[in-house]
Order: C-alpha cells, then sequence, then structure tokens
C-alpha cells in the first residue's frame, strides 16, 4: 500500500491550483462558457484553499488548518 506524504500531497493542490489558473478557455460560447468560467473558478478556490492548509494529526485524524485570511 502507498504510504500518504501530507507535504506532497498539498503541493499537488497547489499544482493543480495553479494549472487551472493557467489554463485557458476552450472555444465555448453562451451559457457553457459562463459555466465552464464558473467552475475553473470553483475548482482554483478549492485547489489553492487546500493546497495552503497546514495540517497535523491529533488522535489518529489528519486535520487540514485553512486560515481564511492571508
Amino acid at each position: 500500500m502507498a504510504q500518504l506524504n501530507i507535504d506532497e500531497f498539498l503541493a499537488r493542490f497547489r499544482d493543480r491550483a495553479q494549472a487551472v489558473k493557467e489554463r485557458g478557455i476552450p472555444p465555448l460560447e453562451g451559457d457553457a462558457r459562463r459555466v465552464w468560467i464558473e467552475s475553473a473558478e470553483n475548482d482554483y478556490m478549492d485547489y489553492s484553499l487546500v493546497g495552503r492548509a497546514s495540517w497535523e494529526v491529533e488522535e489518529e485524524a489528519l486535520v487540514l488548518r485553512i486560515a481564511l485570511r492571508e
């Protein structure tokens, strides 16, 4: 079984956030374009929040702490 490396896990989320930020918008029009942009914005927020979390193990549970202010 693979070993979980939390620092690498969080780094993957930071990388995903950067990839979402840098990717272009496909040739979509109207509602499809709006939905795609909203999805990308949500993906970026989700990935960047997890990516900047600090972590610790408490009572055999992984706890991610996400600062709401930078």
